[in-house]
């Protein structure tokens, strides 16, 4: 047994996950087609149980990621001044800088590229935030939430801030309490390299789930939609990222940005979910040789508040309401919805549902009523097997990003030499 796991680790998990991926579509077509048939039923009775691969996968790395956050922030903050302070204040810029570019590039793409949408039923079970002065009070109220229940929900708002807290108080520690709690937090990286190396059965299943569920047809219903958006989500990717990055490195960026996209974004495509995507930004970030003290903390903030796929879907479904309503939108309100849109995307994991459920905060810009906004919603969830995977692998690829080419930058203040290849190989 133990030949056959060293085997299948010696693989390339790229490879491995394009096998699931691949299976899962070749799968999920079966299903979708055949269903019910009574050869497909003798042939492939539990089919739809393969389903469950991806449920299990998924909970598994979003029950581990809180625990992990929790132990390293706080490892970190308490080994209190090895940790260098500019490099996140750098990161918190570059965040700040890539969202609202983000939210810019879908305003003006939206005015060049006009969508207009079949609405569908109104989501009657969803709640939206009125104003901005709600999400950032939920915000508020997720930072101080009982530090137990922020784990065990996820809430990374309430984990950043407690493991924060309690990293200072532990500050006047003796070292035994500090080097345990760096021996918990390796402990749960290994379970959670364990976890990733079952991730192309995970995938083989979340891909299945999704083709079985909504089949080709999302591309055909809503392409328009979605090649705005993907295009968008591209744009931000390998034009204006790069440009942050060469800011950092002033080198080449590109073989930065391919090897982000290469252990990151793929992985979080899948899984959908920035939060079970940290682990593995980490990771890379090890394997770099970057600062642990700040990669710890900068990953996990990044999944809190840098949100350029977020910025990207609020703006564009806004805008295409607009042009489907015939509303006519200016620049100075163009202007206006990049800036609520930059606000409402770093508050969006302050938000059940994320930046879906701030477009009617958003559409409420053009006096849009909400029972159409909704409408808007619903389509969002229609396009969410697409959507919402793209969104999530630029989040979680840029999170890393950003957050290597702002030590790099520190690394060449200090006069290092940065060989991009040796570092991205």
């Amino acid at each position: 047994m133990k030949k056959v796991f060293q085997k299948w680790n010696s693989i390339s998990l790229v490879l491995r996950i394009l096998g699931g991926l691949l299976l899962g579509v070749i799968f999920g077509l079966i299903e979708s087609n055949f269903a019910g048939k009574e050869v497909f039923s003798f042939v492939f009775p539990s089919m739809s149980a393969i389903s469950i691969l991806g449920t299990v996968f998924v909970g598994a790395l979003k029950g581990i990621a809180p625990v992990l956050v929790f132990f390293l922030v706080m490892s970190a903050i308490s080994k209190g001044g090895k940790s260098h302070s500019g490099v996140i204040k750098t990161v918190v810029i570059l965040y700040m800088a890539s969202t609202l570019l983000a939210a810019v590039v879908a305003v003006f793409a939206s005015m060049i590229f006009k969508v207009q949408m079949v609405l569908p039923e109104a989501v009657t079970d969803a709640t939206a935030p009125q104003d901005i002065l709600e999400v950032f009070q939920t915000l508020l109220l997720n930072v101080v939430s009982n530090p137990i229940s922020a784990i065990a929900e996820g809430n990374y708002v309430g984990i950043l801030s407690w493991s924060c807290i309690i990293g200072l108080a532990l500050r006047k520690a003796n070292d035994s309490v500090k080097n345990g709690l760096t021996q918990i937090a390796d402990a749960i990286s290994i379970v959670v390299t364990w976890i990733i190396s079952f991730a192309p059965f995970g995938i083989f299943g979340l891909v299945f789930n999704a083709i079985s569920t909504s089949g080709l047809e999302i591309f055909t219903s809503y392409g328009s939609l979605l090649l705005l958006l993907v295009g968008c989500m591209l744009f931000i990717y390998f034009v204006t990222n790069p440009i942050l990055v060469w800011w950092c490195v002033r080198k080449n960026p590109f073989p930065l940005i391919f090897k982000c996209l290469r252990r990151s974004a793929i992985t979080a495509f899948f899984t959908r979910s920035s939060a079970a995507n940290i682990p593995v930004n980490m990771k890379v970030c090890e394997e770099m040789g970057l600062d642990k003290n700040t990669y710890s903390v900068s990953i996990p903030l990044g999944a809190t508040i840098n949100m350029d796929g977020a910025a990207i879907t609020i703006t564009v479904m806004t805008m295409a309401t607009a042009t489907t309503l015939g509303i006519p939108v200016d620049i100075p309100t163009a202007l206006l919805l990049s800036l609520v849109a930059t606000l409402s995307a770093c508050g969006a994991s302050g938000v059940a549902g994320g930046s879906l459920l701030l477009i009617p905060l958003a559409c409420s810009l053009f006096g849009i009523p909400d029972d159409i906004s909704y409408q808007v919603v619903a389509v969002g969830f229609i396009i969410g097997v697409i959507q919402d995977s793209v969104e999530t692998a630029l989040n979680s690829s840029s999170d890393l990003l950003l957050s290597i080419s702002a030590e790099l930058r520190h690394w060449r203040k200090e006069g290092r030499e940065l060989d991009m290849k040796k570092l991205c190989k």
